[in-house]
């Protein structure tokens, strides 16, 4: 009884910092249009390892990105696993340049077995984020822009292995969230426009994994993939005018967004190597179709030039420990990992990309089996051909994984 009171604990908590884990931290105004930056569902320790995960499998990772992976857990611990992320970005725009901070909470998740071979896991993600300011002069006045929101998943999945070697799972999540995004001129009078958008919805993904023990069961090849359907989003969105001469509010575009803005299918592979317990290398290929996408300008005040491209992306990250039974050196872990984001943003025929390079340490707590993940990355965005804004961002992660024995039972003597 004493467990399952931690565990409804731990799922209220979670929902209760919902708030702090929507403070997003996105600082681009690329956000501004369509469902801002998409997240990719990825731990601190996945961040460090250039964001891969759909053949990562182990009992001391919380791995959202491919549900099957729950089945994988240790039957005397619960895991809980909080992410922080800090973002220093440096933006140049023809001759202006820009410098922006920004940070919060990232995720919250916990994973815990269920029974033999069936594990479960739940949480709270991002799935989208929306954050930018910035202003200029016009004739006879000023205009200033700013967006801010996101769009968060609370989540819980399941993870089962049937037969030896082979795991199959699925997350269900609720989708909710508003992102607004102002348009403010001062001149001879005072006018904005917003445009926003609020999503109270579900979504959905499946996963499998298969592990192929190689060179007398010490190493291990895994495949995983996934698959998330396409679907209609569940919200409203509309347009709000003011004009001082007026001296009123005025709505418009008022629209459901059912069947007029979809989610596309996505698909992500992975293939892993794990050589005895002490190095793994990943490599991932994620596609997402959102060329077939709908989405609908709100009020006709959204640019035209505006369009979905279909987003790919390719990623390839490295862990190694010397010996977790060792030395505190020994018991660290090292990670790297580079990645190339074509990503689902086209803006007046040139397309949003950016790719990067990361590195990380998971720190052993001196006593017990929590972890503290420390990880630094390198992103570089930009559009093509033309290159309308360039960004380069300098993140620090921080990851704290609770690995605690709530499933051992003392031997009373």
């Amino acid at each position: 009884m004493e467990i399952y009171k931690k565990i409804i604990t731990l799922f209220l908590l979670t929902a209760l910092c919902w708030g702090a884990a929507v403070a997003q931290s996105t600082t681009t105004p690329y956000s501004k249009m369509g469902y801002g930056m998409l997240s990719d569902n990825v731990s601190s320790i996945q961040r460090s390892m250039g964001g891969v995960g759909y053949a990562m499998k182990g009992g001391r990772i919380v791995n959202v990105m491919n549900p099957a992976s729950y089945a994988n857990v240790d039957s005397l611990t619960f895991l809980w696993d909080l992410g922080i992320d800090l973002t220093n970005l440096w933006s140049k725009e023809n001759d202006n340049k820009g410098y922006n901070f920004g940070g919060g909470l990232d995720y919250i998740t916990g994973h815990f077995k269920v029974a033999k071979g069936l594990g479960a896991a739940f949480g709270l993600l991002p799935y989208s984020s929306v954050g930018y300011s910035y202003g200029g002069d016009i004739d006879g006045g000023s205009e200033s822009r700013s967006g801010s929101g996101g769009f968060n998943q609370l989540f819980v999945g399941l993870g089962y292995e049937p037969i030896k070697n082979l795991s199959v799972g699925f997350n269900f999540a609720y989708l909710f969230g508003t992102t607004s995004n102002t348009t403010l001129i001062t001149s001879t009078s005072t006018s904005y426009f917003t445009r926003n958008m609020r999503i109270r919805d579900w979504n959905a993904q499946v996963g499998l994994q298969y592990s192929l023990p190689i060179s007398k069961g010490r190493d291990l090849l895994t495949v995983g993939a996934t698959f998330q359907p396409k679907k209609s989003f569940h919200g409203t969105s509309w347009g709000t005018i003011y004009d001082s001469q007026d001296s009123k509010v005025d709505t418009v575009g008022y629209s459901n967004m059912n069947g007029n803005y979809e989610q596309p299918i996505s698909i992500g592979v992975g293939m892993s190597y794990n050589w005895n317990r002490r190095l793994t290398v990943e490599a991932d290929y994620t596609f997402q179709k959102w060329s077939k996408a709908k989405y609908l300008p709100i009020g006709g005040f959204e640019p035209q030039t505006m369009q979905f491209d279909d987003r790919w992306k390719a990623a390839m990250g490295v862990q190694y420990t010397p010996n977790r039974r060792g030395s505190y050196v020994g018991a660290m872990s090292f990670r790297a990992g580079v990645f190339y984001n074509h990503d689902y943003l086209n803006y007046n025929g040139n397309n949003i990309r950016d790719y990067g390079a990361s590195i990380g340490l998971g720190l052993p707590a001196p006593s017990g089996k929590t972890t503290v993940n420390l990880g630094f990355e390198w992103r570089h965005r930009e559009s093509s051909p033309t290159k309308l804004i360039t960004e380069n961002y300098f993140n620090i992660t921080l990851g704290v994984n609770f690995n605690e024995l709530w499933f051992w039972k003392s031997r009373i003597r």
